[in-house]
């Protein structure tokens, strides 16, 4: 049976369509947090000290404080939603109930469009840091080793996703903590090496690349954050959403703001200084070496550990382009067979064809950049920042036109918090644009999302499923 609704029409399912795609619970907020902590935490390992080379110690520095707010009016407002539309929709099925099917199906695109590529850099720079104990095996091999062992792990049950995924959180955060007292304990940290990239003409120390260095750090700032708006994509696999979900959002949040602070600052300090480090595809590892010197049982070790911290944001983001794709196709957006879950209620589907394109995505740009990461990095962050300023504006929107939705925990922020999220949210966007060197990697989510839109158009808007979750919420209210 069909059903127009606007531009859209609906196709009714049976029950048994509904339980071949089903999700299990049994997320409590200590692994959410995990989860949450864990898809970010890379940032602190790689990818964030671009920033430096491009607006300097202090460039850098304000742009991840006005990021840091951002992310925080973001979190409280998630928070809110994801208590009121507790769907694996997430961002997507937000933005669904606010401004309806197009700009749900938008936002999902670029959803998914930051999770596969922020993986693929990831393992991307985990290839990097392994060099020095597998140099002589071909980065291609290590990036599909990565990615099968860590797709199985995914595949196999969520139970062993978060606790693998806790696990390395732990383990990444033992590894911060102790690069953190390794600076501080000695001699090895220097102030003065903060400021010792050379100043453009007619710019000063503090800011060698003037003020537009703050436009060009933003989407390193950024990466010290990123990611941690996935938690809402585990709305149906939390135990006590209303209560869980939040906590999780928060805690995590505040758990990232301290460590960015501390990474910036120390990582930033020590061997070759900002002017060093700021070129180098492994901060942490050369910032070690200063202080463990090199040698090839150091650098052992060194590789090591960093690696498996830098793990630890594996299989979060993997977990983050599954349910996101799987969502999406329940919905009918993109093909139904792409979202059938297994007996262990996973969406193997989803999770395999994320892989596959962030595969063969990362092997693609390896053959036309020397800065794959930072190229992947920008893509990635791009598409982030429309997901924020379309949820922060949906909050908005739901607050303002559905005041009577139940809301079992609401955001102390409200719609001025939201209100100035989405305003820094759109100065991201075009400070990402302002950029000339970070336009190749715009164009190349403008044209994904070009390619959506026909795709909407033309495919999915005829062949959406009323009984999805997100949508039978966006129909119940439209009635």
């Amino acid at each position: 049976m069909h059903r127009v609704k606007g531009i859209v029409s609906y196709r009714n399912v049976d029950e048994n369509y509904l339980k071949q795609r089903q999700l299990n619970r049994g997320a409590g907020w200590f692994l959410l947090w995990g989860l949450g902590v864990g898809a970010v935490i890379s940032g602190d390992f790689y990818g964030w000290n671009y920033g430096l080379a491009a607006g300097g110690f202090w460039g850098l520095s304000i742009a991840t404080f006005l990021m840091a707010i951002m992310y925080l009016c973001m979190v409280y407002s998630l928070a809110e939603l994801s208590a009121a539309l507790p769907h694996a929709g997430g961002l997507y099925s937000f933005t669904r109930n606010a401004f309806g099917p197009f700009w749900g199906f938008i936002c999902g695109v670029v959803v998914t469009v930051e999770y596969v590529l922020a993986t693929a850099a990831l393992v991307f720079s985990m290839s990097n840091y392994l060099k020095p104990i597998i140099s002589n095996v071909p980065n291609y091999l290590v990036w599909i080793l990565l990615y099968t062992v860590f797709v199985a792990i995914a595949i196999q049950s969520l139970e062993l996703t978060l606790n693998v995924s806790l696990f390395l959180t732990l383990a990444a955060i033992f590894v911060l903590g102790l690069f953190y007292v390794s600076m501080l304990g000695t001699n090895v940290f220097k102030p003065e090496l903060l400021f010792n990239i050379p100043a453009d003409p007619g710019q000063s120390a503090n800011l060698p690349k003037g003020w537009h260095g703050i436009f060009a750090a933003i989407p390193y700032a950024i990466w010290f954050y990123l990611a941690i708006e996935l938690l809402p994509l585990a709305n149906e696999e939390t135990e006590n959403v209303s209560r869980n979900m939040p906590r999780a959002l928060i805690i995590g949040m505040f758990t990232l703001i301290a460590l960015s602070v501390l990474t910036l600052v120390l990582n930033s300090g020590v061997g070759g200084g900002a002017a060093a480090i700021g070129q180098s595809s492994v901060p942490l590892r050369d910032g070690l070496e200063a202080y463990f010197g090199k040698g090839a049982t150091s650098d052992s070790l060194t590789a090591t550990a960093l690696a498996l911290g830098l793990g630890a944001s594996l299989p979060t983001q993997i977990y983050g382009y599954g349910r996101s794709l799987f969502s999406l196709s329940r919905a009918g957006y993109i093909p139904r067979w792409i979202s059938l879950t297994s007996e262990s209620g996973t969406p193997y589907r989803a999770l395999i064809l994320g892989t596959l394109v962030g595969l063969l995505f990362v092997m693609v740009v390896d053959l036309g950049s020397d800065a794959v990461d930072a190229v992947i990095l920008n893509m990635a962050v791009f598409a982030a920042v429309i997901s924020y300023i379309l949820v922060m504006l949906s909050y908005i929107k739901l607050k303002l036109s559905r005041p009577n939705l139940p809301r079992p925990y609401e955001s102390p922020l409200g719609i001025l918090g939201a209100s100035v999220g989405a305003g820094l949210a759109i100065f991201a966007l075009v400070a990402c644009y302002s950029v000339p060197a970070y336009r190749p990697g715009i164009l190349g989510d403008a044209v994904v999302l070009v390619m959506a839109a026909f795709y909407f158009f033309f495919c999915s808007r005829n062949r959406l499923v009323a009984q999805a979750p997100e949508e039978a919420a966006a129909l119940m209210k439209e009635k």
